[in-house]
């Protein structure tokens, strides 16, 4: 922990508000204080990927609580980012640390050249010593909004940027073996693969209502990274200072995989498929045993109403999601090449039909055929 040199912190809506909404100066002063001590001269970078929009824009518009309806939850998100990034710009200046805001959403960041885009950007201001505060972009998300309380996004910016490390900062500090507030439970020190987890209940959101993930996002987002090969700190706000330190204190992720493109990962964890297609047995093995391009003489059917670049699942027969994957046609073509050649499509209908429905550098497996869904 002590020798990674790019870092990305998360920090959640409850350790930098109140209940009732409005940032808590202190709160945001303390963390400031602990990342800016961490980079030191320069030795280290930071990414700050930072909720709260939503919670800071509460008291000012008059809300006692975070909102249902996703006008007024965006409406109070374009409120509360411009003083969440404000106060980070303030506290950060203590230090001589210029702090650049980047806002992504899942549309974003799940495209080739888009998530290109984001990692320059992020990069370069990696490079010009200016800290990134990340955040979706509540204020035209949709599904987004709603997106586990920026820690699945937190996993992927630390694929993003390269990463040396992940810490999850929460109101909790670690993964416990039962209710935290129940007597006679544990911190679990260190989870070294999902066997570790097994039987352990998750919670979900906590007490303090201006967020909406949970210990079971925070879980999720470790299980992410540590696929990708990134070790993942999981604590308190108030123990970042140790966390950052390398002492003991929450949950130690191990790494259990290794890093995969970019691109991929992105893919699976935070497009939003806009249709499906579903294929034969033949074609479900092709794809996820031997890895191979989805041609269209395997797909028996198609859902969705999508154009061509968007994500889509990858349906067996049963209706289980098997693969995601970038599509090369609209929805409305796809019919007309069901279950045919590409030799007789190209034949028929011109060399542009000669081509994989899905390519296999664009497609990531998500389940094998023969694996039960959990959950």
């Amino acid at each position: 922990m002590t020798e990674a040199r790019r870092i990305v912190v998360k920090v959640g809506s409850s350790s930098l508000t109140t209940a009732a909404g409005g940032l808590d100066a202190d709160r945001v002063d303390a963390l400031v204080d602990v990342l800016a001590k961490v980079r030191g001269g320069g030795e280290r970078e930071v990414v700050l990927v930072s909720s709260g929009a939503i919670a800071a824009g509460l008291a000012p518009l008059g809300l006692h609580r975070r909102p249902k309806d996703l006008a007024r939850q965006q409406a109070a998100a374009s409120v509360g980012q411009g003083l969440l990034v404000a106060r980070y710009t303030a506290s950060f200046a203590r230090y001589g640390v210029r702090v650049g805001q980047v806002l992504l959403t899942t549309d974003d960041t799940s495209r080739r050249a888009h998530y290109r885009n984001a990692y320059r950007t992020l990069d370069q201001l990696l490079r010009m010593g200016a800290l990134p505060v990340v955040n979706e972009n509540d204020t035209v998300a949709t599904d987004e909004i709603r997106f586990g309380d920026n820690d699945r996004l937190a996993a992927l910016v630390a694929h993003l940027v390269h990463a040396d490390l992940l810490v999850l900062l929460s109101d909790v500090d670690g993964v416990y073996d039962g209710d935290p507030s129940t007597p006679g439970t544990s911190r679990i020190a260190e989870v070294t693969g999902p066997q570790d987890l097994a039987g352990v209940t998750i919670g979900s959101a906590g007490k303090a209502g201006v967020g909406t993930g949970g210990m079971v996002t925070k879980v999720e987002a470790a299980r992410i990274a540590t696929a990708a090969g990134i070790p993942v700190v999981l604590t308190s706000a108030w123990h970042a200072a140790d966390a950052l330190a390398g002492r003991d204190t929450g949950t130690w992720f191990h790494p259990t995989g290794r890093r995969s493109a970019d691109r991929l990962l992105w893919l699976a964890h935070a497009s939003a498929p806009q249709g499906a297609l579903v294929l034969d047995e033949g074609a479900v093995r092709a794809v996820v045993e031997r890895r191979t391009s989805l041609l269209p003489a395997g797909i028996c059917a198609v859902d969705g109403d999508f154009t061509a670049g968007d994500p889509v699942e990858l349906r067996d027969p049963a209706g289980r999601a098997v693969a995601r994957g970038l599509v090369n046609f609209d929805a409305r073509e796809i019919p007309q090449l069901l279950g045919r050649s590409t030799h007789d499509l190209a034949r028929e209908l011109g060399p542009a039909y000669e081509r994989e429905v899905v390519h296999r550098d664009d497609l990531v497996v998500l389940l094998p055929p023969s694996t039960p869904r959990i959950g």
